[in-house]
């Protein structure tokens, strides 16, 4: 069984930065067998999507409006996922879910995530 808790959202002005940390906790098998790791957002009204994902072994993956503003990365040792947010936009705004699979394909459609955090918010103001 794995657990994940994000933290670091809040309130900042379009072209600030965020850091959003996602502590992953459980048995060492269950943390192992999560290949796929990853970050989704929802804005009131509007489906959950994909931000970015990493593989366990480095690959990532990054939606279009966020690619060269966003990076994904993670510590395998102290089991954490990173999401760094620069030039953060009014459009950036949501609620932000880390979510993990197993398997090797990391898809981007969060149904096929089993694993999520409660969220963590963030605002961006013009």
């Amino acid at each position: 069984q794995v657990q994940l808790a994000e933290s670091g959202g809040g309130s900042v002005q379009a072209g600030g930065s965020l850091r959003l940390t996602c502590a992953i906790s459980g048995d060492t098998s269950s943390i192992a067998a999560t290949n796929c790791r990853g970050w989704f957002r929802q804005a009131p009204g509007k489906d959950r999507e994909q931000v970015a994902l990493i593989h366990k072994y480095g690959r990532t993956n990054y939606a279009y409006s966020v690619k060269g503003r966003f990076a994904i990365s993670q510590d395998n040792r102290d089991n954490m996922l990173f999401l760094q947010m620069n030039n953060l936009k009014p459009e950036d705004s949501g609620q932000y879910f880390c979510a993990a699979k197993t398997g090797s394909y990391c898809s981007t459609r969060p149904e096929l995530y089993p694993t999520w955090g409660q969220g963590t918010q963030v605002t961006v103001s013009s």
